[in-house]
């Protein structure tokens, strides 16, 4: 997916729109593809705290992150500028209705927004790990699976439910936020707490003393995704949804995400052998 073929599908994107407005369906004045190419900058949301995803400097106002690198690279694959708008995940898919910004990397295609915003295939996969007390030596699910085995969560999120999904018989220590239910494990009120994998690693570089990472087999985790504009001319989601699957493919988006983790600390070394995105 070259710029040439960038340019072939505004064409299209163009005859497309043409093509519903004779038909009398809704369409768009300008496609996103279209309004891309002719102003000539990618616009993304940026979280300014949302490190190792996004960072905003305090200091001069630039930007980092592994979501940051990925979008450079799309941009300038296009011979684009990138604009970074400073929002919130929360905002994020308002400013995709409001067509502020062309696209936002970093979301989980919940059933809720995707009622209302459109999504890429997964940029990453981020596993669901187990932060473990010392000496608990559990490996797989069916290990954590036991009605003596207590894992802390945060409750009704993705870590409350894969633990549902995959350990039923354990006792679930439900509590409001990921903090308390990293300060569960290390007080000694639950044996194990579940967390993605990039957050598990955050917490473990700044207490590494606090247990062990194990990475339940067989695997389960969440996706972290683009969303875009739901409009009838698809042209540029299915654009940046194939670059994205090239960028996995090549390595880069794998890449962008290790080097990025030194944002909270984290080394490559801290990664698990043969972890997969």
């Amino acid at each position: 997916m070259n710029r040439r073929e960038f340019g072939r599908l505004v064409g299209l994107g163009a005859l497309g729109a043409s093509a519903l407005a004779v038909s009398g369906l809704r369409a768009n004045a300008a496609s996103s593809l279209e309004r891309v190419k002719s102003s000539g900058t990618l616009r993304i949301g940026g979280i300014a705290d949302g490190a190792p995803y996004y960072q905003k400097s305090l200091a001069d106002g630039s930007w980092r992150g592994f979501y940051i690198d990925i979008c450079q690279k799309l941009a300038d694959d296009l011979n684009l500028k990138l604009s970074v708008l400073e929002t919130t995940w929360g905002n994020s898919v308002l400013d995709l209705q409001g067509e502020k910004i062309d696209v936002f990397f970093g979301l989980n295609p919940t059933p809720e927004r995707q009622k209302v915003i459109d999504f890429s295939g997964p940029v990453f996969k981020n596993s669901f790990t187990m932060l473990t007390r010392k000496g608990l030596n559990a490996q797989t699910w069916e290990d954590f699976n036991k009605p003596d085995m207590r894992i802390s969560v945060d409750a009704g999120s993705s870590h409350d439910a894969a633990t549902k999904r995959n350990a039923p018989e354990a006792q679930l220590v439900r509590l409001k936020t990921a903090s308390d239910a990293t300060a569960a494990l290390q007080s000694g009120r639950a044996d194990a707490q579940c967390l993605v994998m990039v957050l598990a690693l955050t917490v473990r570089a700044k207490n590494p003393a606090i247990g062990d990472m194990v990475v339940p087999t067989p695997s389960d985790f969440t996706t972290s995704n683009a969303g875009f504009l739901r409009e009838q001319d698809q042209s540029w989601r299915e654009f940046v949804d194939n670059w994205i699957s090239e960028q996995r493919e090549s390595g880069f988006v794998k890449d962008a995400i290790v080097r990025n983790m030194e944002l909270v600390g984290v080394k490559e070394s801290d990664f698990p052998p043969g972890f997969e995105i």
